[in-house]
């Protein structure tokens, strides 16, 4: 026999032999290397180059130590145990609608993940998307992380495009430092706001004290109510010292030169005088509703009241000076470990990675699947 008829007698039973293992191996074709081929196919023939930009951050307060508290988890971070709570607060911020909302406002985020050379599968599906479906699309790109024992948030973008990926991460960075500030605020109006309060209401009623003993004293037309009554007080008793000496004087001239005297008349009528001098400034000092002495009892109460409110207030401004230094203690800034960075070389789709990630995950399937089959029949059998 010729070698070409040797040939042609060998191809019916090679072929008998390739279709034979086809039809034996037809579930491993099927379930492992259709998919793996068809994934290697649209990974290494279509798929689009992503490029991710990184950054690392923490946020500190300006009493708390080195290792206090940090990242985006200290974007709002005591030196406590409570930056965690905050930190995930504004890793869900910067993951939310209102900073979507935002980046498709200032940075025109649906264009940037539509570009040209995206592939079909990885962009956008749609140049107006809905916000729940721009915000799940976001979020598969975006990537928010923050370590409990670093205390540090990792922020990684990807786009199709390096300036992209590097503007959008810059963007989210810029709107977390916002964040905190208005925490911050909002956190320092909290905590002076009662001690304010406080320290005003109590300015308005010491103003308003001051201006009810102004008023006494221009009615009275009496600047020192209190020196006024002293004076009378020292008035009534120089004169009744005087009525004294005068009556004791009068007494020994009568026992002397007798009562009919010319000196003794002068005695008298000095008597006379001085006991209604006494008489009429005892009577200014406490005789009835418009004297010394009502006048000065109700300037000594609005006096003891003003000082009252004057401590008040010294106490009010004291605890909100207090309340404004802690709360100033306790405001927290950003400090960027790693600022953005602007990529060189794709990192996405992990190409390799990935195909032996399917591979190895088919391959068990397919094993789990064979010894099912292989159970089934030795049952039957």
């Amino acid at each position: 026999m010729t070698p070409s008829e040797t040939e042609e007698a060998m191809r019916p039973r090679f072929s008998a032999q390739v279709r034979s293992a086809l039809r034996r191996n037809r579930w491993f074709l099927m379930v492992v290397v259709a998919p793996v081929l068809v994934v290697g196919i649209y990974l290494y023939g279509f798929a689009s180059d992503q490029y991710e930009s990184e950054a690392h951050y923490l946020v500190r307060g300006q009493g708390s130590g080195a290792s206090s508290s940090g990242g985006i988890s200290q974007l709002l971070g005591m030196s406590g145990g409570g930056g965690q709570g905050e930190a995930s607060s504004i890793s869900d911020y910067l993951t939310s609608h209102d900073v979507v909302q935002t980046l498709r406002r200032q940075l025109d985020l649906v264009e940037r993940f539509r570009r040209p050379e995206a592939d079909v599968l990885s962009r956008l599906p749609s140049d107006n998307p809905t916000p729940e479906n721009l915000l799940r699309y976001y979020r598969k790109q975006v990537d928010v992380h923050f370590d409990q024992e670093t205390s540090i948030t990792t922020l990684k973008v990807r786009a199709f495009r390096p300036e992209d990926a590097y503007q959008i991460t810059r963007a989210l960075l810029t709107l977390g430092e916002h964040r905190v500030n208005v925490m911050n605020t909002r956190s320092y109006q909290d905590a002076v706001s009662l001690s304010r309060n406080q320290r005003d209401e109590a300015e308005r009623d010491l103003k308003d004290l001051q201006q009810k003993l102004t008023a006494f004293r221009q009615i009275g037309r009496d600047v020192n109510p209190t020196g006024s009554a002293e004076a009378q007080i020292t008035l009534v008793s120089k004169l009744t010292q005087d009525l004294s000496a005068a009556q004791s004087q009068l007494a020994t001239t009568v026992q002397l030169i007798g009562n009919r005297n010319p000196q003794a008349d002068a005695l008298r009528q000095q008597v006379r005088s001085l006991s209604a001098q006494v008489n009429a400034q005892r009577s200014k000092l406490a005789g009835g509703g418009n004297t010394i002495a009502a006048g000065l009892g109700n300037y000594e109460a609005l006096n003891m009241q003003q000082s009252f409110l004057a401590k008040r207030y010294d106490a009010a401004s004291a605890a909100y000076e207090a309340a404004r230094q802690q709360a100033v203690r306790q405001q927290l800034y950003v400090v960027r470990v790693v600022d953005a960075n602007m990529p060189v070389k794709s990192q996405y789709p992990k190409r390799a990675l990935s195909l032996l990630t399917m591979l190895a995950a088919l391959l068990v399937i397919y094993g789990i699947g064979w010894l099912i089959a292989a159970g089934v029949r030795e049952h039957a059998v």
